[in-house]
């Protein structure tokens, strides 16, 4: 006789031995049918859904908070992050210096895929991705030939041209400006788009042209842009277009000042200052940078460069509740236009990386 009782599942057990040999066989089976249903499960999955990747971004100077460029890349980031379930770590590089050691760290830590932002690393991407085959890289605005390096480049005078022939339909003194960050050729390119498509619209328009400086200080001084635009704006320019990083917010605040309009650039800058913002040039980074961030997360990496334009949406002119009562329907309509005949190459930019 037993004086102990032990159920379980309805069948009452008199003996604990037993009772403990059943509980075992039934937690075993427990466990095997999870092991199974997991198993299942991941065989419907793609690769891609089942690990995560790293990425490190790394941005220049002008930091993810500059509205433009950077932010741009760090916002295409950060939907990966929310999208893709990466794991992103970025860096703001200080300095031209710090750029090669900060991907060399990345790469050392064996990151899927390091990213760079803006031309100034390409050496340093060039460089490192020598020396680390097996790791990814990517560079923004710059072209590195290397067959572990994807080179993500913009057709920035396409979408400045329409920006510039914007200016030329809103300008009373027929007079515009043009403020550049860093006096480089990819600076040069938008100016020579925006020049070109102001013409379009009235061949004898005048544009003034400056820049904040010749060192990578010149993305980030607003003081010295807000400068040059007040001297812009003393000689009749009532329309600016800036294409200066960081460096933006002086012509941004000049234009409020002046009560006259400045056109953002990169970002949808409309917002900034709400009514002085006619347009903004847009150059979508961040789809970009989600983009080749998927292919690698995909096993879809490739090396090489890819080329982003008004036809693959990758340049634009923002128009949205901060700026749509700032140009006409019949604006509009004639700048939709233009954006179709370059589309179709009807209307050939001209580009300051084929000027002879």
């Amino acid at each position: 006789m037993f004086n102990n009782r032990y159920y379980g599942g309805g069948i009452v057990f008199n003996d604990r031995k037993c009772q403990n040999s059943v509980m075992r066989k039934l937690i075993q089976l427990n466990l095997t049918f999870l092991l199974v249903n997991f198993v299942v499960t991941a065989a419907f999955l793609p690769l891609s859904a089942l690990a995560s990747i790293k990425v490190g971004l790394v941005l220049d100077r002008g930091g993810k908070d500059d509205k433009s460029f950077n932010s741009a890349a760090y916002e295409g980031a950060q939907r990966a992050v929310k999208d893709l379930k990466i794991d992103l770590k970025y860096v703001e590089a200080t300095d031209l210096q710090s750029i090669e050691t900060i991907h060399r760290s990345f790469a050392k830590k064996n990151f899927d895929l390091v990213i760079g932002i803006g031309f100034a690393q390409g050496d340093a991407v060039k460089k490192i991705a020598s020396q680390f085959p097996k790791i990814k890289f990517a560079v923004v605005d710059a072209e590195v030939n290397s067959p572990n390096v994807a080179s993500l480049l913009f057709e920035e005078h396409e979408g400045s041209y329409l920006v510039g022939a914007l200016a030329a339909m809103k300008t009373k003194s027929q007079t515009l400006g043009f403020v550049g960050g860093m006096d480089i050729p990819l600076i040069r390119r938008f100016e020579m788009g925006f020049k070109a498509g102001a013409e379009k619209i009235n061949p004898k328009i005048k544009v003034i042209s400056n820049f904040v400086g010749v060192t990578p200080d010149s993305w980030n001084n607003p003081p010295k842009a807000k400068e040059l635009a007040l001297s812009q704006i003393s000689q009749k320019a009532d329309v600016i277009f800036v294409a200066a990083g960081a460096s933006n917010n002086g012509v941004f605040d000049a234009v409020e000042e002046k009560n006259i309009f400045a056109i953002g650039v990169d970002s949808n800058q409309n917002g900034i200052k709400p009514g002085k913002i006619l347009t903004s040039m847009l150059k979508r980074v961040d789809n970009a940078v989600f983009e080749i961030i998927e292919k690698t997360k995909d096993s879809q990496f490739s090396p090489g460069t890819t080329r982003f334009g008004l036809a693959t949406g990758g340049v634009d002119y923002a128009l949205d509740n901060f700026n749509k009562a700032l140009i006409t329907p019949d604006m509009k309509k004639r700048i939709d236009e233009l954006k179709s005949n370059i589309i179709s190459k009807k209307i050939i930019v001209p580009d300051y990386y084929k000027k002879k």
